[in-house]
């Protein structure tokens, strides 16, 4: 029993010591000249490994930036320092999917235990910018003097204006679409402020709220073992039942990832909300749902994708098949670099812990595989096509009545291809905002995290240029809306929902024209 406890006093200490020289690590300044060759690295790999790095740059151009950032780096700098120089490069290449990761302070597993038993802080609430402002969207705890519409003025004695000028050139879209960056920098900007100032117990903020300012701190809450039996419990009946899974319960947001609804009496209307493309259960309430909707009255039906930031490309394609009712060919043939390309995807990042020992006993079938997934067309390489995004057959249960979409900025990756796919095949009407992600296509899917070999940032590269199948625009923008309705800050404020009030306004004229 002493040799036990003695074992882990010194695995307790040692994991201390490297957690501390982790964290020492990143205040300590780095020489001009590894600094450069962290920007040459940069530039090599993004070459190697971007399959269209050119998209919304010409090479001259982001060569010239990658040496004039060489050129001012005349002086030693603390990864920090560094990240805020090299990330507005990337920014630069214009894919919503490519940013530089700055490596966050370690913590103790003391640190990590008791942070788990305590509420966040900024993370506890939702914002919406506009401009060089930001407002409370949602207070879900509803914390005192953080009404929904407060607008946040100073966070540590800092104007929030300088705030967002220092975080905004680390934020980069798909093209030169303008309508993504507010909602990501809404998400974002309290992680980089967590970066620059670590993980706060509590914090000073300025807030107006019905024009009356007041200063005053937020602060980390405990959570009660009442409180934390009861959110087990309720985590645990939910994402284990039969509507949970399939509807995807989310434990963070506490609130189902997709949902089929009929809003009207009559039933002649659906409103399916997926918030994100997770891939889990999806191809169960994707069956369900299109079963149901065959046997209702529904003639119309509402896909709110507004808000979801992407994810599965199966699910799509899946999702797609429901939707139209002939054969079809959902995205083109996936390019990468070159037949070694796919050899530096990220093999472990995905795999749960437990399954690890087994995928790496199974890497050398890994590399197998994907030394035949590749094909050479002319001087290109694509992947093989695997039998999931060939020619397709609509599934029997499609729905054949009128299809709307609601899409805005914060619609990317693939919430931006199926509404790009199937406005091109003229299949739905398109109402919102114009999307975050590329009408086009985007670089995304396997990634190969590069660690950049002196400053020790993180950049994750995707390897595969994945495009729907469809008649190229060209605008290097995102999805426009046939209708386009803009919200303003006070109508998100006040949670008026002009645009689905206009889809269904513009159902009961069709119906009485019918």
């Amino acid at each position: 029993m002493k040799n036990t406890f003695r074992l882990l006093f010194i695995f307790l200490l040692t994991s201390c010591i490297s957690v501390k020289k982790f964290n020492e690590k990143l205040e300590i300044p780095i020489a001009p000249e590894k600094l450069k060759m962290d920007v040459d690295f940069t530039n090599i790999k993004l070459q190697n490994l971007h399959p269209n790095l050119y998209w919304y740059i010409s090479k001259e151009k982001l060569d010239f930036k990658f040496d004039s950032l060489k050129a001012t780096i005349n002086r030693p700098l603390k990864p920090n320092e560094f990240f805020q120089k090299l990330a507005p490069i990337i920014a630069q290449v214009r894919e919503g999917h490519l940013s530089l990761r700055l490596p966050s302070k370690k913590l103790t597993k003391q640190e990590i235990k008791n942070l788990k038993k305590q509420k966040g802080l900024l993370s506890r609430y939702n914002f919406v910018l506009d401009g060089d402002r930001i407002f409370v969207k949602d207070n879900a705890d509803k914390i005192p003097d953080m009404n929904v519409g407060t607008e946040i003025l100073k966070i540590k004695d800092i104007p929030v204006k300088d705030l967002l000028d220092q975080y905004s050139p680390f934020i980069n879209s798909d093209g030169y679409n303008e309508t993504f960056q507010k909602y990501i920098l809404a998400l974002r900007w309290p992680a980089y402020f967590t970066i620059d100032h670590g993980i706060l117990d509590s914090v000073k903020v300025e807030t107006k709220f019905q024009n009356e300012i007041k200063s005053f701190y937020l602060h980390r809450e405990k959570i009660t073992k009442i409180e934390e039996k009861e959110i087990k419990t309720e985590n645990k009946k939910l994402t284990k039942s039969e509507s949970g899974k399939t509807k995807d319960y989310n434990i963070i947001t506490k609130s189902f990832n997709r949902d089929l609804q009929f809003p009207t009496k009559d039933s002649t209307v659906a409103y399916m909300k997926i918030k994100t493309f997770s891939g889990t259960y999806s191809k169960k309430f994707y069956k369900e749902s299109f079963a149901v909707l065959k046997n209702s009255k529904a003639k119309y039906l509402i896909l709110d994708i507004r808000d979801n930031l992407g994810g599965s490309l199966s699910e799509i394609n899946n999702l797609y098949s429901y939707l139209v009712s002939e054969d079809f060919k959902f995205i083109n043939d996936i390019k990468v670099t070159s037949r070694s390309a796919m050899f530096q995807a990220d093999y472990l990042s995905d795999i749960p812990f437990v399954f690890k020992p087994v995928a790496i006993i199974g890497y050398p079938l890994y590399l197998a595989g994907t030394a035949f997934s590749t094909k050479k067309i002319g001087d290109q390489f694509y992947l093989r096509n695997n039998g999931i995004f060939g020619l397709k057959k609509p599934k029997e249960n499609n729905f054949k009545g009128k299809i709307y979409i609601l899409i805005n900025g914060s619609s990317f990756s693939a919430a931006s291809i199926l509404p790009s796919k199937l406005k091109d095949d003229q299949r739905a009407f398109l109402v919102g905002e114009e999307t975050g992600g590329a009408n086009d296509g985007t670089v995304a899917g396997r990634y190969s995290t590069e660690k950049l070999p002196n400053s020790k940032l993180y950049l994750p590269i995707g390897l595969m240029l994945i495009q729907p199948n469809i008649k190229f625009t060209n605008t290097k923008k995102g999805v426009t809306p046939d209708k386009e309705i803009l919200l303003s800050t006070s109508q998100i404020l006040q949670k008026k929902d002009l645009q689905l009030e206009w889809i269904m306004e513009d159902i009961k004229s069709d119906q009485l024209q019918k």
